[in-house]
């Protein structure tokens, strides 16, 4: 049996929720838009996407990948090149214990990442230290580095094209990042489906 005070708790979230999808509809319509166009070129031309994050966001990162190498839609795509890079624990305990745990994310962007490829960093705070390695080292290596964040964000030179998600709540900003990862694979999806890109097969 739920109490009043449950009752409160849901309904605000519930309009928290809404509040934020609103007003990030608003401001990150047009990088969401352009964002998925260079994550859809990317791969088109046989390139792959990285995504990382901590915690919640790994699973966003692997959630992903997943809806890239798996299928997203129903209709028939060939699997498209995308990895998480927090899916391998022995890579992963390895790198923390011989390295460091900022260094988890940079050390595999180095090792795997390549020109023209898409680098994600998913971090609610904005202030994953290893995530903002990872997006850095991927400048560096000639990818494109897409980081995904809250109000906090990051410093503009710390990723090429950065989306704020207008608030400070860690639930409606992963919830929000889920949106924004299935928006980019409607339109990924919509490309290599209706469009017909094939790329490197």
């Amino acid at each position: 049996m739920t109490s009043h005070s449950d009752d409160h708790l849901i309904d605000q979230h519930f309009h928290e929720h809404n509040a934020v999808v609103s007003a990030s509809f608003e401001q990150l319509r047009s990088q969401i838009l352009a964002t998925a166009s260079l994550i859809t070129h990317s791969l088109s031309l046989g390139r792959k996407l990285i995504a990382f994050g901590n915690g919640g966001s790994a699973t966003q990162a692997s959630h992903l990948a997943g809806e890239l190498v798996g299928r997203f839609s129903k209709a028939p795509r060939r699997p498209l090149p995308a990895i998480a890079l927090g899916a391998d624990s022995g890579v992963v305990t390895c790198i923390a214990n011989d390295f460091g745990y900022d260094s988890l994310f940079w050390r595999q962007v180095e090792a795997l990442a390549q020109p023209g490829d898409i680098a994600i960093g998913f971090t609610t705070s904005g202030k994953s230290e290893n995530v903002r390695r990872g997006l850095m080292m991927a400048a560096k290596k000639g990818a494109i580095s897409i980081a995904l964040t809250g109000a906090a964000g990051l410093e503009g030179d710390q990723a090429g094209h950065i989306l704020k998600v207008p608030s400070d709540s860690t639930a409606c900003i992963q919830e929000m990042h889920l949106m924004i990862l299935h928006m980019w694979c409607f339109l990924v999806d919509a490309a290599f489906i209706n469009g017909n890109r094939r790329g490197h097969e």
